[in-house]
């Protein structure tokens, strides 16, 4: 009985280093969280974020990606705040916001900030995603020039998604970078409720949103984008997204915040 318990002790130490090592190499958890203010607050919202909520996340072990405010109105230009954190892990992500939301600090900021009236006009959305392997490193850098950023969400038909990201994987991704665009970052939600195994959620960079048009006109007339795109079409029954109006593809140009990490 002795000898097993040495035994299994000595396999324990043997193989710990390396269970550590897997966990510590483990992919980060990435979380798009998508806030809505109530009418004329956010401003107020930006300045919480600014003066307390980005250094209060990073002290509490979350890494601050990019903060941006849609173009458009009709994508929220005046209520609507998008970023997206990193994580360690899921389990990381729910001990920081547990951690966060009872930290003293963030408790008075928020205070403070609604003394004029309550800023968020529902629960803000919140959607884990895990990097897809095609998806460039993820660079935090301020660039020379001022960009202006496209978040796209593609909706795929029931057993298409694999399909899609082999597109992009060999076609998609370098097109988009022969025509002038960024490849910033490539995602899938985790959960089935916010699109697992049918959403692909990717963010772009152009010089402006007049340059990311004008880009995707020379993208989608490239022959080799035409060839790419018959080809999986023909061998998926068609369309590999679902068709507009339903969900299909949207586009959100936005701008970054003057406290994003990536401008």
């Amino acid at each position: 009985m002795k000898r097993l318990t040495f035994l299994a002790l000595a396999l324990a130490s043997l193989f710990a280093p390396l269970l550590h090592a897997a966990d510590s190499d483990a992919s980060p958890a990435y979380e798009l969280r998508i806030y809505t203010c109530n009418e004329g607050k956010l401003e107020a919202l930006l300045a919480r974020f600014r003066d307390h909520t980005c250094k209060l996340f990073e002290k509490h072990g979350m890494k601050n990606i990019g903060y941006w405010v849609p173009v458009d109105e009709e994508n929220g230009s005046k209520t609507t705040l998008i970023y997206v954190l990193e994580h360690k892990s899921r389990e990381a992500a729910k001990e920081s916001f547990k951690a966060f939301g009872a930290d003293p600090e963030w408790q008075a900021a928020r205070k403070a900030s609604e003394e004029a009236g309550k800023i968020l006009a529902k629960a803000p959305e919140s959607i884990f995603m895990a990097s897809t392997d095609y998806s460039p490193p993820l660079a935090i850098a301020k660039d020379a020039k001022t960009r202006v950023f496209e978040m796209r969400t593609y909706t795929t038909k029931d057993g298409k998604l694999d399909a899609l990201h082999s597109r992009f994987r060999d076609h998609t991704v370098k097109l988009f970078s022969k025509h002038g665009m960024t490849n910033l970052a490539y995602w899938t939600p985790t959960d089935a409720d916010k699109g697992a195994g049918k959403k692909l959620i990717y963010i772009l960079a152009h010089d402006s949103k007049e340059a990311g048009q004008a880009s995707f006109t020379a993208f989608r007339a490239d022959p080799v984008w035409v060839k790419a795109k018959a080809a999986s079409e023909a061998a998926n029954n068609g369309s590999l997204t679902i068709e507009p109006p339903t969900e299909g593809v949207k586009s959100i140009y936005m701008k970054p915040t003057d406290f994003s990490p990536i401008q």
